[in-house]
């Protein structure tokens, strides 16, 4: 059986994606380029790999089979590139991080300062919710992974670096921001907009309102914290949002952190990677760098931000 890495890595993109478009894009390819090359894979191979049902691709059984040896052969190469880059030392390599959508508000600045220290090394940042970071860990495709509390299912190395409290926000002039103290359940009389379903954030809100018994109105749910902070200004409703998102609105004056009983919710961020995954010098040198340094004051992150 003859066929090539660069089909391999084809098909794993369609597989990962389920859409030969979105591999197209992420390959930097046109679609009949991969159209061609998982057809050869398959001509080598002899079964089909991928079936159409309505307007959806799905894996065959020799899909599911091909995706599973290819993730391990891929792996060992990742594996032999870190073994290759440690011989170097740290005078190069490359560092492939995803952090969740809520760190990307400080993770420029937390990666211009790595990139200060060590400028030969390569950085690839993706920018992601809770969901797709943990389908990232599962497929051991990314060095170091920034997020909320993973979910348990996954056998995991994961270490707290800095709080991430979530707070009430409002506009200003709202009926509820000269209170204080307000009770939890008076929370259940508003409005809120929610982030949309395996977000970090609403995950975290979903389990606390649980423990509590108090059950929100949601008036639209939104995929991203800027939307959710311009809708929030509009006077459409409140949200529950990490305290990281809003240092520039609160300097400003375009929201305010309602005093709500039970407030901040305490979270913390997390450094996450497969146990027993060999970092290269490169991704160890930034685990250092995370969980040594004194984030909080390094990067300017207010007040509710304190050392984990």
């Amino acid at each position: 059986m003859k066929f090539t890495l660069r089909q391999l890595k084809v098909f794993s993109s369609v597989a990962r994606w389920s859409s030969f478009t979105r591999a197209a894009e992420e390959l930097f390819l046109s679609q009949p380029a991969v159209s061609i090359q998982v057809k050869q894979l398959e001509e080598h191979i002899g079964l089909p790999l991928f079936e159409q049902i309505g307007k959806k691709i799905h894996l065959t059984q020799a899909g599911k089979e091909v995706q599973h040896y290819s993730h391990a052969a891929f792996q060992q190469f990742r594996e032999m590139e870190e073994v290759l880059e440690a011989m170097k030392g740290l005078s190069g390599g490359r560092l492939d991080i995803a952090v969740a959508s809520t760190i990307n508000y400080f993770a420029p600045r937390l990666l211009a300062v790595f990139s200060r220290r060590y400028p030969d090394i390569d950085l690839t940042l993706e920018v992601t919710n809770h969901e797709t970071l943990m389908q990232r860990l599962e497929a051991n495709e990314k060095d170091i992974v920034l997020m909320g509390q993973p979910l348990q299912k996954l056998d995991l190395e994961v270490v707290p670096f800095m709080e991430n409290p979530l707070v009430v926000i409002a506009p200003p002039g709202h009926p509820l921001a000269e209170e204080r103290r307000i009770p939890l359940e008076r929370l259940a009389e508003e409005t809120f907009l929610m982030r949309e379903s395996g977000s970090g954030t609403r995950l975290a809100t979903e389990r606390f309102l649980q423990e509590k018994n108090i059950r929100l109105r949601t008036g639209m749910e939104i995929s991203r914290n800027a939307a959710i902070k311009q809708a929030v200004r509009d006077g459409m409703g409140l949200a529950i949002v990490s305290v990281h998102t809003i240092e520039l609105e609160m300097e400003t004056g375009r929201l305010l952190v309602l005093d709500v009983e039970g407030f901040p919710i305490p979270r913390k961020w997390f450094i996450v990677h497969r146990r027993g995954k060999r970092l290269s010098p490169a991704a160890r040198a930034f685990r250092d760098f995370v969980l040594d340094e004194n984030l909080p004051e390094l990067l300017g992150t207010g007040p509710y931000s304190v050392k984990a």
